[in-house]
C-alpha cells in the first residue's frame, strides 16, 4: 500500500499541503479531484520528492520514500506522468521511451517494454522515429504515459492527463487507463474531468485549500454532496476542514 501520513509541503515560505493523509491500495485506481489551487499537483510532486516536505511521511509497503531523491523513485516502484506532458521535444519518440527505462534495473528489459508500450499505443510505434516536438497533444500525452511505463512501475502517478485534449482523445486516454488498471497497475490519478475519473475510480479523495475534505469509495459516493463540497456550497469554506476526519 502507498501511504501519505500527515504531510505538509510547499514552496519556500509558502505552505500548500496541510496535514494531508491518504492511502492508495495496490491494484486500484484512486482519483484525486478538486478545484484549481487545491494542492493536487503539489501532492504528487511531494510524493516524488520534487517538492520539499516539512512534516509527515510517504511510504510504499512500509518502505519510507520521504527524503529520498527523485531519481531513486523509479527503482522504488513509482513513476510520475506530469501535467503538460513534458516530453523531450528534440528527441525521437523511441528515445523518449528509452529515457523511461534509464534506471539500471530496467535497462535489460528495454526491448520488451518498448513492445508493451507500442502495443498500448500503436500510434507511437508508427511515429517511433519522429521527433516528439512534432506530435499532437494527444500523441504527446500517450508518449508521456508510455515513458512512465518503461520502468515497470508498481504505482503510476498521473497528473491531469486530459488537459487540453479533444474529447475523442480524452476517451481514448481513459480507455487506456482502464486497461492498465485491469492489468493490476496501481494508479493515482489527479484529474479535473470528474465524470471520467469517477467512472474508473475505486476510491476518491476531494481536496480544497491543501486539505483532504472527503474520502470515499467510488461506489458509495454521493455525487450531489461531492459537488457541494467541490464548489464549497456545504457548510461554508470555514467548515470544510473536518469533513474527512
Amino acid at each position: 500500500m502507498l501511504k501519505v501520513d500527515q504531510l505538509r509541503a510547499g514552496y519556500g515560505a509558502i505552505n500548500v499541503l496541510w496535514d494531508v493523509s491518504l492511502t492508495f491500495p495496490l491494484g486500484e485506481l484512486t482519483a484525486i479531484i478538486g478545484p484549481n489551487g487545491a494542492g493536487k499537483s503539489t501532492l504528487l510532486k511531494a510524493m516524488m520528492g520534487l517538492v520539499p516536505t516539512t512534516q509527515g511521511s510517504v511510504s510504499l509497503d512500509g518502505i519510507a520514500l520521504t527524503g529520498r531523491a527523485t531519481w531513486d523513485m523509479a527503482s522504488l516502484g513509482l513513476a510520475l506522468i506530469p501535467e503538460g506532458r513534458m516530453v523531450f521535444r528534440d528527441m525521437t519518440v523511441e528515445e523518449n521511451l528509452a529515457m523511461g527505462a534509464f534506471p539500471k534495473p530496467h535497462r535489460a528489459a528495454l526491448g520488451r517494454n518498448l513492445e508493451r508500450v507500442f502495443g498500448l499505443f500503436p500510434r507511437l510505434k508508427e511515429r517511433r522515429r519522429q521527433f516528439a516536438g512534432s506530435l499532437s497533444g494527444g500523441e504527446a500525452q500517450m508518449l508521456a504515459m508510455g515513458r512512465g511505463l518503461m520502468s515497470e512501475p508498481r504505482v503510476l502517478l498521473i497528473d491531469e492527463p486530459s488537459l487540453g485534449l479533444a474529447p475523442v482523445v480524452v476517451r481514448e486516454i481513459f480507455e487506456i487507463l482502464g486497461g492498465l488498471k485491469a492489468q493490476g497497475v496501481t494508479i493515482v490519478l489527479v484529474e479535473q474531468n470528474t465524470h471520467m475519473a469517477l467512472k474508473l475510480a475505486d476510491g476518491v479523495y476531494l481536496m480544497r485549500a491543501g486539505k483532504v475534505i472527503l474520502a470515499e469509495r467510488a461506489a458509495a459516493l454521493d455525487l450531489d454532496r461531492l459537488h457541494d463540497l467541490y464548489f464549497a456550497r456545504e457548510g461554508g469554506a470555514e467548515g470544510l476542514a473536518g469533513v474527512a476526519e
